[in-house]
């Protein structure tokens, strides 16, 4: 095993690790929830990742953004991203696309993936990325944030939770977002990823996993039948 993915055994097994260099991961998103994600995946050993932003940092973004900083306002985030995983492990292929996504690119963007990673801010965005990855039988790993709360779940291929969750026509919430609650929702995210590449039971988390940071509350929420 590599030097540098060492310390992950035997929290992780040398097979396992194989399995994770094979795999290819879809960001949808590089904002606050993406640049964890993205720099989770890349330390992990995920062998591809393909980012997707078409917005550009901006001095809100200061404050809990991972890959914000005073020297990149106005660059393009997922030319941000591919960058620093770059730098971080380039034996990842990255492939970035600094574009939103839309219902007319979804479905090639996410043609070669193999699991899906919801760190988008918005309803319609989540919905084309549920139907595309619907579409291509792709389990999608979702989160969301707001000031000191978080949730994750789950999402199989079909089963419409993120429009159960999010109905259409469902109001935006409070943009407000502390430094620390994407970094913890961005690690639950990473560490199903990670399990789920490994072919690791993950029958809990399809219920929604809410918590909240300012009195570390948690629990299970089950949408299904």
């Amino acid at each position: 095993m590599e030097e540098r993915y060492s310390r992950n055994i035997p929290a992780v097994s040398e097979e396992d690790m194989r399995k994770l260099k094979s795999s290819r991961a879809f960001v949808a998103g590089c904002g606050g929830l993406g640049g964890f994600i993205i720099e989770y995946l890349a330390r992990m050993g995920v062998g591809a990742i393909t980012v997707v932003d078409g917005d550009e940092f901006s001095e809100s973004n200061l404050n809990r953004q991972l890959l914000s900083k005073m020297s990149n306002m106005g660059v393009n985030k997922a030319l941000a991203a591919a960058e620093r995983i770059r730098d971080i492990n380039p034996e990842v292929s990255v492939r970035a696309v600094p574009e939103f996504l839309t219902k007319e690119n979804a479905a090639s963007l996410l043609a070669d993936a193999d699991v899906v990673m919801d760190a988008l801010d918005n309803v319609s965005s989540r919905h084309i990325l549920e139907d595309a990855a619907a579409d291509a039988g792709l389990t999608v790993i979702h989160g969301a944030i707001c000031g000191w709360d978080l949730q994750v779940m789950l999402v199989p291929p079909g089963s419409g939770m993120l429009h159960q969750l999010y109905p259409e026509g469902s109001a935006a919430g409070t943009k407000t977002s502390l430094p620390f609650t994407p970094a913890m929702c961005a690690a639950l995210q990473a560490s199903m990823a990670v399990r789920y590449l490994c072919g690791r039971s993950l029958k809990q988390d399809t219920d929604l996993f809410v918590g909240s940071l300012k009195d570390l509350s948690f629990e299970f929420i089950h949408l299904g039948d």
